[in-house]
């Protein structure tokens, strides 16, 4: 976490174009986490994270930058979609379940973070299960001989299942039946009333025999290794801590439960009603979740919508307040589109290439080629709705569908894509306007 807002802007360049801005404003908002996390308890208390609202239409990188910050920091992070919740006492889903989808993304994300510590351990313990079964234990008051016989024959079973030997032979094991596991979605107390229903009828926590594979058997084993080694409470409490100081919560579609100024009905209990319910959650709250309780306080809140027919004005004044930073994010031009193209790590154009090399076809993009299919997108994203990048996918798809089509029959052959033949693929859609509402 310990990065400068330049070097996080550097590292978003390298997989987003443009949108400096945004970049830039969310590089500030999780430095500004560090720096809290510095100062002393008492202040830290009353330092709350400046929650962000982005402004762009569809396919601009408002999703991408979120979701690229959130691998690279190694944070909580959950995306969600306001239009999925509803008001309390409807159908759907309450909002406070975002707040216990990120407590179980740390949970998850420490676990594994402690997994990886203890791996040694944990593939020791996965070794000495299946190996007891290959090779069952001497009894007891067994002589010096035979235990030394023994020791050698162990020696010899665990070299030959590091080395992949066994992984074919099947035997059987003792798994742990998983018991029916309560959703996200259901709240605390009702999801410790199932847990105690399945311990009353007895369904959970029992083994049960099962014969595999070996190399079935030490992924099965995995979780009982985890249980057995790690320290689970701690990485609960862990995982709260990391939840309540670095979590970030990205809204997406906020616009959609915007009731816009034009609205006949400006009381929609699915829309102000989601609104209001969100406002207790991103001011500061207590959430129960399966792990302990969690405060909201200190959650970022990272909220996107293109506002194409509501604006940020139509959000209630209270969740509009709980939002002070906003950035919005610009259309995609015929350069940016270019960019997208050639630039990024895992650009489209490299996936592309990269699919058909699978089939040893060696595919090429003039650059021309790759021009010409930027200006037709764009071109497509003016004439029509503007979806930003996804625009492209289109386009390529259309371009190169005979060629990957064929691609299993021109093993060992190089295809080189000139300008000609995206105008060739792409002219009849270009010239007919209702055509290219369908299609592109």
């Amino acid at each position: 976490m310990n990065l400068t807002p330049r070097e996080i802007v550097k590292f978003l360049d390298d997989y987003v174009i443009g949108q400096k801005d945004a970049k830039k404003i969310i590089a500030i908002a999780l430095r500004n986490r560090y720096r809290r996390m510095k100062l002393e308890k008492i202040l830290q208390d009353d330092i709350m994270p400046k929650n962000i609202l982005m402004i762009g239409s569809t396919g601009v990188g408002k999703t991408e930058i979120a979701r690229r910050l959130s691998k690279m920091m190694g944070l909580p992070f959950i995306k969600v979609e306001a239009s999925k919740y509803t008001e309390v006492g409807f159908v759907g889903r309450d909002v406070e379940s975002m707040v216990r989808d990120l407590a179980m993304a740390s949970y998850n994300l420490v676990k594994n973070e402690q997994s990886e510590k203890n791996q040694d351990k944990i593939n020791a313990y996965i070794e000495e299960k299946i190996v007891s079964k290959l090779l069952p234990p001497l009894p007891k008051g067994a002589s010096e001989e035979k235990q030394a016989e023994y020791a050698k024959s162990y020696e010899k079973m665990l070299n030959r299942l590091r080395n992949g030997e066994l992984d074919e032979l099947s035997i059987e094991i003792e798994v742990q039946q998983n018991p029916l596991e309560a959703g996200s979605n259901v709240p605390p107390d009702m999801a410790q009333m199932q847990e105690s229903f399945i311990k009353i009828i007895g369904i959970g926590g029992k083994n049960i025999k099962k014969e595999m594979k070996i190399k079935d058997a030490k992924k099965a084993l995995q979780s009982e290794a985890n249980d057995k080694i790690l320290d689970l409470e701690s990485v609960k409490t862990e995982a709260l801590r990391r939840a309540e100081n670095e979590g970030i919560i990205f809204i997406d579609e906020i616009d959609k439960v915007a009731v816009g100024s034009g609205s006949s009905n400006r009381q929609d209990p699915s829309k102000e009603g989601v609104q209001r319910d969100l406002l207790p959650i991103v001011e500061g709250s207590n959430v129960n979740t399966k792990f302990g309780n969690l405060k909201t306080d200190h959650i970022l809140f990272i909220a996107a919508g293109a506002f194409h027919i509501s604006k940020p004005s139509d959000l209630i004044p209270e969740l509009q307040g709980r939002f002070p930073l906003r950035v919005e994010l610009d259309s995609l031009d015929e350069d940016a589109l270019y960019q997208i193209l050639t630039q990024p790590k895992n650009s489209l154009l490299k996936q592309y290439i990269a699919l058909l090399s699978t089939e040893n076809v060696e595919l090429e993009f003039d650059d021309e080629a790759i021009k010409e299919i930027a200006r037709i997108a764009h071109a497509a994203n003016e004439k029509m709705e503007d979806i930003g990048a996804r625009r492209l996918h289109t386009v390529i798809e259309r371009v190169i569908e005979d060629i990957s089509f064929e691609a299993s029959e021109k093993s060992g052959e190089k295809i080189n894509v000139t300008k000609e033949l995206v105008k060739e693929r792409l002219k009849d859609v270009v010239e007919d306007q209702d055509l290219a509402r369908y299609i592109l």
